[in-house]
């Protein structure tokens, strides 16, 4: 899935150079394409649940679990149509973790975000055209949450699944194959199903900023960086420098 040798140091310039080379484009649009289907599939399931679903229930368990698996079922199909291009980010949380931990260098890192906020906010104005002017649920905390409460709990959540991205990723382990996609996606669909009544459950600042772009409504946004951002930050780095860091041959050979 992911490309975990650590980054050899490169001039700025040959870093851009890098950004633009063909390999880099490519996964720049598979970005794009696995963001926007990833993004239609949550928000698409979120909304076909308030249309299907009385009023009353809209917010209910039944709702809850629909957004769950769509989310599970959606993560793991996008990061596994996209691995082999780009590594299967599909968040700029997973994206800026990769980046702190020198998997890939920050221009190309920049190019992916936009990849990934462009393709959101495509999908939500497809589902706002294709559904003839539905509302676009954006993201929001419980009213007895706070934008802290809800930060940490986005960054927990974000901890989880960047640290099975990482784990899902790592040549150093077993090959997973197919299961390795599967495992992302179960852990977004279960951190759905625990949190999603107390901050939504986004775990990704572009399907976040994608909706809230849509449907003008940017209260509590930063929730949705700052947590996310700073969880994907931490899994990173412990997975690299403290779980499973990486060795030379001469420490493994014992000389």
């Amino acid at each position: 899935m992911l490309i975990f040798g650590k980054m050899a140091p490169t001039s700025l310039t040959a870093r851009f150079g890098q950004s633009f080379a063909p390999a880099s484009l490519r996964a720049y649009l598979a970005e794009f394409i696995s963001t926007f289907f990833y993004v239609f599939a949550v928000v698409g399931s979120a909304m076909a649940s308030r249309k299907l679903l009385p009023e009353a229930a809209a917010a209910g368990p039944s709702s809850l679990v629909i957004v769950a698996i769509a989310n599970a079922f959606a993560l793991s199909s996008a990061v596994y149509i996209a691995a082999n291009a780009s590594g299967g980010h599909v968040n700029p949380a997973v994206t800026f973790g990769m980046a702190v931990g020198g998997h890939i260098n920050v221009p190309t890192a920049l190019f992916y975000w936009i990849s990934q906020m462009l393709a959101s906010v495509m999908a939500c104005i497809f589902l706002k055209v294709t559904t003839v002017g539905q509302h676009v649920p954006t993201y929001t905390i419980a009213e007895e949450m706070t934008g802290f409460g809800a930060s940490l709990l986005e960054g927990v959540m974000t901890f989880g699944l960047v640290y099975t991205v990482y784990a899902a990723g790592d040549p150093r382990r077993s090959s997973l194959g197919v299961i390795g996609p599967l495992a992302v996606g179960l852990m977004a669909g279960a951190n759905v199903l625990a949190a999603g009544p107390f901050s939504g459950g986004s775990m990704n600042p572009a399907c976040a900023f994608g909706s809230a772009v849509i449907a003008g409504r940017f209260k509590n946004q930063a929730v949705y960086w700052v947590g996310p951002l700073i969880g994907a930050t931490v899994a990173g780095l412990l997975y690299d420098n403290v779980v499973f860091p990486t060795q030379d041959p001469d420490s493994v050979r014992g000389v």
